[in-house]
């Protein structure tokens, strides 16, 4: 697998890496046995790269996690902070990240982080002098090696990438969200940020195996956040129409390369964007770790999938979610 590299950390990471939000059983349930199955196809594949969070499962991901990564160097673990406790900016103070980091670390079984991102925190919070004090703190204290920012907002990616101390940023970029493309990726690729593209799949959307009459279980947030009831509506189908989005992606499938699946190609039309470190996709299990690295695999995508990505993208998508982020 290609490595790319983030600079400001001095790390290499697969350019395929593993969202583990499905680990912390926040899409469905996921067995522990399933979760380090699904954890060790990834590796083997090639993965080297795994962000979790500490609200995954109030900590079942990172325990999980924890348990995986004993003995394997080789690895980095991003986890974040921020979102077990009222979105206020006040509470974003050096106590309470020693706590929440205190409380991570316990759970991946480490002595020092390899990088922690503000989990999507109020956006006063990414101009905050103090909060940046405050990480680079952590730093100091070997609590954390590295700290970036997980964002919903253009606008919050740039005032991140600004600052000397920010290692990464962490944002939606997928076929049904470009755009990234614009500012975000130029500018973290001149400071030296790394890019990590979350989402990738909006939601499985992507995955090309939905259609009309798809439902999802009960607590699965694809069910119960489409309109961002429970958390900001970006993360559920990259904020999407899911009638849109499939509509969108009818239109990507005649150009999928023979032998590759939707899914591949969407993961490969991120990874053609030389700004990006890592694209992190989600799996519930070994096949599907196994199925996303091999996208890696595909040779770049011609001009003309390309070309097509961003006409469907202009034409279906553009009009309802371009300047909500």
């Amino acid at each position: 697998m290609e490595n790319r590299s983030f600079a400001r950390m001095g790390r290499t990471v697969g350019v395929i890496g593993l969202g583990a939000w499905q680990l912390g059983a926040d899409w469905g349930s996921v067995s522990e046995d399933d979760a380090l199955a699904t954890l060790g196809a990834a590796v083997d594949a090639g993965v080297t790269f795994i962000d979790t969070a500490d609200v995954y499962g109030d900590g079942r991901s990172e325990q999980v996690i924890g348990k995986f990564i004993k003995d394997k160097p080789q690895l980095t673990v991003a986890t974040k902070m921020g979102r077990r406790v009222a979105q206020e900016p006040a509470n974003y103070t050096l106590d309470n990240f020693r706590a929440w980091t205190d409380r991570s670390r316990t759970n991946l079984g480490v002595d020092t982080l390899d990088l922690v991102q503000l989990h999507c925190p109020p956006t006063p919070v990414f101009s905050t002098d103090a909060v940046y004090d405050a990480l680079d703190t952590l730093v100091q204290e070997k609590r954390i090696a590295a700290y970036g920012v997980s964002v919903e907002k253009v606008d919050e990616a740039l005032a991140a990438i600004a600052r000397p101390g920010t290692a990464s940023v962490q944002i939606i970029l997928n076929a049904l969200r470009l755009k990234p493309l614009e500012q975000v990726l130029p500018a973290a690729a001149e400071a030296g940020v790394g890019i990590i593209a979350r989402v990738p799949l909006a939601s499985g959307l992507l995955s090309g195996r939905y259609d009309e009459h798809t439902t999802f279980s009960e607590d699965d947030h694809r069910t119960y956040n489409r309109h961002g009831e429970a958390f900001d509506v970006g993360e559920t189908f990259s904020g999407v129409d899911f009638g849109t989005g499939l509509q969108a992606v009818r239109r990507l499938l005649p150009h999928v390369p023979t032998g590759a699946t939707m899914a591949q190609f969407a993961l490969r039309w991120i990874i053609d964007q030389p700004a990006v470190t890592v694209v992190i996709p989600g799996a519930r299990n070994a096949e599907q770790a196994r199925a996303n690295a091999a996208a890696a695999e595909l040779a770049p995508l011609g001009d003309e999938a390309h070309e097509v990505v961003r006409s469907v993208y202009d034409e279906l998508i553009r009009p309802q979610v371009h300047d909500r982020w």
